[in-house]
Parts: C-alpha cells; sequence; structure tokens
C-alpha cells in the first residue's frame, strides 16, 4: 500500500525516455521496452558482445586481447538511447533506473548467473571523490538491485579505487591501460571477514567499452586468491 501511494505521488520515469512511465506504476513505458533487443546470439563467448559471424566464437577484440576474465554477460548494445538513460542514471541522480536494469538482466541471464554459484557481486569502485561529487556508486546501485533478486552478497568494499583516474573513454587503448595502472587495490579486512574463501566472484558495471576496467580489477583480484572472475554490464560497446 505503502508503494501505491508513492507510486502515485512520484510517478517513476521511465529510463528510457524520460518521462512519466506508461502505464502509471510501470518501471518502463511498454512502448519504449519494445524498442530495446537484448544481444542475441552468436554472441561472443567471452565478452558477450554480438559477432556477424556464427562461424566463429569470439568477438576480434577478444581474438586480438588476452582477457582474464572468465565470462562476461551483457545485455544491450551501447547506443545514443542507451547512452543518455546510462548517463542519466549515473550523473544525474537517477538511482531509480537501476530497478529496471536488474530486471531486464535477470529476465536474460537468471539461470546462468545461478550456474556460476557466485561468492559475491563486486560493484566496480569509483574514487572517493567523485562519490562525494554523485553520492553514489551507480554500480554499486545496481549490484544491489541484482543482489536482492539472485540472493547473493554484495561486496561494495571488496575493491577500492585509490586513483581519480580520467575518463576513460576520451582515451585510446594504450593511455587506458596507463591511466588504470595502480588505480585499484583490494581490501584485505573484507577478504578475511567474508565467512568462506572468496572464490567465484562477478564484476558489476554500467558500461563495458574496451574491457580494460574489468581487466584491470580482474588482475587484483586474481592475485589475491580469487579464482574465477566474471563481470556483467547493462551496455557493451559494440564499435570496440
Amino acid at each position: 500500500m505503502l508503494q501505491t501511494v508513492l507510486d502515485f505521488i512520484y510517478p517513476k520515469r521511465c529510463p528510457i525516455c524520460g518521462d512519466i512511465a506508461v502505464p502509471r506504476g510501470e518501471l518502463a513505458c511498454m512502448e519504449c521496452r519494445s524498442t530495446l533487443k537484448p544481444i542475441s546470439e552468436p554472441r561472443c563467448k567471452k565478452c558477450s558482445k554480438p559477432i556477424e559471424n556464427e562461424e566463429k566464437e569470439y568477438c576480434l577484440d577478444c581474438e586480438t586481447k588476452k582477457h582474464h576474465y572468465t565470462k562476461g554477460f551483457a545485455l544491450w548494445i551501447y547506443d545514443s538511447v542507451l547512452k543518455k538513460s546510462l548517463a542519466d542514471f549515473k550523473f544525474h541522480g537517477r538511482q531509480e533506473y537501476a530497478v529496471f536494469y536488474a530486471e531486464e538482466i535477470i529476465k536474460q541471464f537468471e539461470q546462468s548467473l545461478k550456474q556460476l554459484a557466485l561468492d559475491g557481486l563486486v560493484p566496480i569502485p569509483i574514487h572517493k571523490q567523485k562519490r562525494l561529487e554523485r553520492g553514489y556508486n551507480q554500480a554499486e546501485t545496481l549490484a544491489k538491485e541484482l543482489g536482492k533478486v539472485l540472493n547473493i552478497t554484495v561486496l561494495s568494499r571488496l575493491l577500492q579505487r585509490d586513483k581519480n583516474t580520467l575518463p576513460q573513454n576520451k582515451l585510446n587503448d594504450k593511455e587506458r591501460l596507463l591511466n588504470l595502472e595502480k588505480a585499484f587495490s583490494i581490501s584485505q579486512k573484507e577478504m578475511e571477514a567474508y565467512p568462506t574463501p572468496i572464490k567465484r566472484v562477478m564484476l558489476v558495471d554500467d558500461i563495458y567499452t574496451t574491457g580494460s576496467t574489468m581487466e584491470a580489477c580482474t588482475n587484483i583480484l586474481l592475485k589475491n586468491g580469487v579464482e574465477k572472475v566474471y563481470f556483467i554490464s547493462v551496455c557493451i560497446g559494440k564499435g570496440f
């Protein structure tokens, strides 16, 4: 009843068009939902990016680069519509969009995610200065929504971002790697506080572009006793 009252006073806005969702009370407009097409097969068996050649198992990026994570899952291609949606989610306080993103991820991947027997979800951390400016970490917000549905612990403090790095989207591949050098660290206190050894985790982020951030975080986790690292993102860049 409380939620019904809140929905009436503060109607949900559609994460796609930004207007009040129609029908009222829905997480997104039904018409807008129909414009979003989840990535379908054939998709890269490593990063989840769509591939055109059905005979290939991996995209060009995963054929030419060594990614140390085990496997990734991505829901949609990062296009102009989702660029605005995720910018509002990330920079303009629209944390409620995480509920919609999580719901769509669960529809597509629930069984696959449950089969991984994960010890925890690890949101990609942001630097404390950026968190202070935004008031939240969008990856953590998304991870918490996924954790509630999947009944998986969210390890929000396992990884820390020690360097306030430049925005990755303004850099080339070489610059991205240098930008992220020594940017992350792991909390041994959090590792030791977990009741059982942390062996299988899933990194959570809003967008996967070149994979530099995922790779940097994966390597830190693998160096500290984690055996398998997966990732999930709302969107993935097709052109990277």
